[in-house]
């Protein structure tokens, strides 16, 4: 099926200053955060803080990826900067999977031995986040549904307004019973579903970095497809593969029949509006071979031959 995007009416200019907007407004939570929870003694703030510094960085990432994607092809990048974003994800993900697990190594450390803490500092912060935090994931929430880069920094966003809500509970269970072990239990709390969402996302960027089939394609249909236009007798070494995030590809070689051969150029043409139509491949390179002189036994997919089932005794 083709991919039918939902495209937000916001340029790229309006998108720089959303994202521009939202790297200073978590520059200043993350100082005050840092200091609030030094102050205080709360390692669910300094968690807070810091799982926010790290989508200030994450930020401050997909604004430069976003810039460096719009630049043309050229002679070292023929590809284009496209894939920049892709990349910005992954670094993005993977800085979460850390973050996450150096938050489980500290909030373990502080339910051995609760520190003193500030619960009202904790509570005012955390409310200070949640406002902050809140705003982030708004500005980036109409962006994200057609950019892996910028979604990333969305969960980025919404985790921290989760976690902001869980700190200003801690902080106001501590004021109230102080029960000082709920500040690191939350710490963990925060820092296992930071990990879920990375692990659930990241998976998305290592398939196209890996050249991976694009997602939502059925292989199989597409290449019945192609093997149904007239003319055509069978394909092979089938490469599917994503340029960029919304750019499916395929590379294949054609085989075509010997009596049809004169008429490639229109076998051809059809492929390409068939691939587009029904499939969403926007870029496809099809390298044409007569039958009488095709590779024999070649696989469907790579760029070896087919594989023979051992017989077993």
């Amino acid at each position: 099926m083709p991919h039918d995007h939902d495209h937000a009416d916001i340029g790229p200019a309006s998108g720089d200053r959303r994202v521009s907007i939202a790297i200073w407004a978590n520059a200043l939570l993350t100082v005050a955060q840092i200091a609030g929870g030094i102050l205080s003694g709360s390692l669910a703030l300094i968690a807070d803080a810091l799982h926010n510094f790290s989508d200030m960085a994450s930020l401050t990432i997909a604004f430069a990826a976003r810039k460096i994607s719009r630049r043309p092809a050229d002679e070292r990048m023929t590809f284009g900067y496209g894939r920049i974003e892709i990349v910005a994800a992954l670094i993005n993900y993977t800085t979460l999977i850390l973050v996450g697990f150096y938050l489980i190594y500290e909030g373990g450390m502080r339910i051995i031995a609760p520190p003193e803490i500030g619960g009202w500092t904790v509570v005012i912060l955390g409310g200070v986040a949640l406002l902050v935090d809140t705003l982030t994931a708004w500005l980036t929430w109409s962006m994200q549904k057609d950019s892996v880069n910028i979604r990333a920094l969305f969960l980025h966003n919404l985790s921290d307004a989760l976690a902001s809500v869980a700190v200003i509970t801690g902080g106001a269970l501590i004021v109230l019973y102080d029960m000082r072990w709920v500040d690191p239990a939350i710490t963990i709390g925060i820092a296992l579903y930071i990990l879920y969402l990375a692990f659930s996302e990241i998976g998305g960027p290592i398939r196209t970095l890996m050249l991976g089939s694009p997602p939502g394609i059925d292989n199989g249909a597409v290449v019945a497809a192609v093997r149904n236009v007239d003319g055509v007798v069978d394909i092979h070494h089938a490469h599917f593969w994503q340029m960029q995030e919304h750019a499916a590809a395929l590379d294949t070689h054609v085989v075509v029949e010997t009596g049809s051969w004169d008429r490639v150029e229109d076998i051809k043409d059809t492929i390409k509006r068939l691939l587009e139509a029904e499939f969403g491949i926007i870029h496809s390179t099809l390298e044409f071979e007569r039958e009488d002189r095709a590779h024999r036994n070649a696989s469907l997919y790579g760029h070896g031959l087919k594989q023979e089932n051992p017989q077993s005794d």
